[in-house]
């Protein structure tokens, strides 16, 4: 795994947080001189600029979206004070956030996405476990997604965290993945969820997905999180067709194990397929 894809990885699932050079270095478990040295040398630029542009294209969005106060989304994109976001806003983008505010639209900026690096080389898949899952319910944050653009998923994990406190009646602590709701045009629904009890309240802006009881081929991805479309190539184009298995049409399941650490994207992630009888 390519050390600049980690720190992308860092940096988007943690965007909204205290974010230094510092932290991501030792997030992924290098020295700060090393991260940026392997960061500029693969994507042309500062670990820190990038972390500013994201932060700054994030703002963008939420003000043209209607957010009610400029104030909170600068506080929300690491700034102290409304004149410094708007300096470092026009900097960037050559407007002013009130005008995007107003405008409702980001068409004229040059706004920066999520970093798509390379992944590394395919994976050799332990065998899987084959387990009966239960029926399950799943309330979460639901975005549609192009297979060819799943390095924007970390910045929705990262949205998703800041509103889990609200979802309550939760039947597990820990958050899963769920990617259903494929269509003719290659994209996907993937939802940042957690499981939930029967009855549970849906807040406002997420979704409840139920899933019914069903046989799954339980993966292991051991290695960091930010490799798991290695994975998945894996799963798709070798075992699925290697041991004559049919894949059941169901939502497939990433239930991030105990020892999972949305700081570091280490610590691993189980992933359910569902397969047919």
């Amino acid at each position: 795994m390519q050390l600049a894809a980690k720190a992308v990885w860092v940096i988007e699932r943690n965007l909204g947080s205290g974010l230094t050079l510092n932290g991501i270095a030792e997030s992924c478990r290098v020295s700060p001189f090393h991260l940026a040295h392997a960061f500029g040398a693969a994507t042309g630029q500062p670990a820190m600029s990038y972390v500013r542009s994201r932060r700054l294209s994030e703002a963008a969005c939420k003000l043209a979206d209607g957010a009610p106060d400029i104030l909170e989304v600068a506080f929300d994109s690491g700034y102290a004070s409304h004149e410094a976001f708007t300096r470092a806003f026009k900097e960037q983008f050559g407007t002013t956030p009130e005008t995007v505010k107003r405008n409702r639209s980001t068409s004229s900026l040059a706004l920066v996405p999520p970093l798509k690096l390379p992944e590394g080389p395919p994976v050799k898949l332990d065998e899987p476990e084959i387990v009966k899952g239960d029926a399950i319910s799943v309330v979460g944050l639901a975005e549609r997604h192009a297979f060819d653009a799943p390095h924007k998923i970390p910045a929705q994990w990262q949205r998703f965290m800041a509103i889990y406190s609200l979802i309550e009646r939760k039947a597990s602590e820990i958050p899963v993945g769920v990617s259903c709701n494929l269509d003719e045009d290659g994209t996907f629904e993937y939802v940042c969820g957690v499981e939930v009890a029967r009855g549970c309240d849906v807040p406002n802006g997420l979704q409840k997905i139920a899933i019914p009881a069903q046989t799954y081929a339980v993966f292991q991805h051991l290695t960091h999180v930010a490799g798991i479309g290695n994975t998945y190539l894996a799963i798709w184009n070798s075992w699925l067709t290697d041991h004559n298995r049919t894949v059941a049409n169901g939502p497939s399941i990433e239930r991030h194990k105990k020892t999972f650490d949305p700081r570091t994207g280490e610590g691993g992630v189980e992933i359910w397929i569902p397969l047919a009888k």
